[in-house]
């Protein structure tokens, strides 16, 4: 039987994908063996909030656009809207810091964003450190820890220094390397998405993607607003697809900061 090439299967699965469309075909899915990032814990041990990210193989964060951001072109605090396939919003995220830190620092400014669900319950917090995006000094690139609940740390996004892609690794609540996200070369999103892939640490097998989605020639020269989507496999752990959640934010910067010459203020 002739193998099969698990990028090429992963690429014919998710072409054409827009946020809002039906689930995938089960048997059309990928199928990975079994690994210890996969097992997912018993319901009763989940971190409270998380339940229904158990449910999820796609999620959706579309940040929303403040007008007087478009008028003034000034940073304010970023909010997002986190939602299911369907486009059922299931949490909500804003962002929090100061006034300088978002004008003169940004796009590598530090921030802490707070995740609540419909109820209002904060379920994940966010923290970034002001650090440095610079080949130049690769010992103090981004990075940015995630807590469920707040107070409790499930674990760490960080950005790898590489001279040509984008990288970065998810970490457990040990700083333990447990996937890796790699980005493209050229990942300015001119009239398309721009897909990461997420893999395992050997990066020979591609699980799912964090994508990009191209939201109009208005909203990408006059904005920094984005829409991203998460795919992933339904039974990986809800702790890493928390930090999955977080891993987006930071790519957002990080992208910001890459496009931010080009655009039109």
């Amino acid at each position: 039987m002739a193998s099969q090439d698990p990028q090429g299967q992963i690429n014919k699965i998710f072409q054409d994908y827009l946020p809002g469309s039906p689930d995938l075909p089960s048997q059309n899915k990928p199928v990975e063996p079994t690994k210890a990032w996969k097992h997912a814990p018993p319901p009763h041990s989940l971190p409270p909030g998380l339940e229904y990210l158990s449910q999820l193989d796609q999620i959706i964060i579309h940040q929303q656009v403040e007008l007087l951001e478009v008028i003034l072109g000034t940073e304010t605090c970023s909010k997002y809207e986190i939602k299911n396939h369907l486009g059922q919003r299931v949490y909500f995220a804003m962002e929090e810091n100061g006034c300088f830190d978002r004008n003169f620092c940004s796009p590598i400014r530090s921030f802490t964003i707070r995740i609540t669900d419909n109820t209002g319950r904060e379920v994940i917090t966010v923290n970034r450190p002001l650090r440095c995006n610079s080949c130049w000094f690769p010992c103090y690139m981004q990075e940015l820890e995630v807590q469920s609940p707040p107070g409790t740390i499930v674990g760490y996004v960080v950005q790898n220094w590489d001279p040509l892609l984008p990288k970065f690794t998810i970490l457990n609540e040990s700083k333990e390397d447990v996937l890796k996200i790699i980005g493209p070369y050229a990942t300015c999103s001119c009239f398309g998405d721009v897909d990461f892939e997420v893999k395992t640490l050997n990066e020979m097998s591609t699980i799912g993607k964090i994508s990009k989605y191209w939201s109009g020639f208005v909203n990408n020269v006059f904005t920094n607003a984005a829409n991203f989507g998460i795919q992933v496999p339904v039974d990986l752990d809800v702790k890493i697809k928390a930090i999955m959640i977080g891993a987006c934010f930071l790519i957002v910067s990080t992208q910001n900061q890459r496009e931010k010459p080009s655009q039109a203020r």
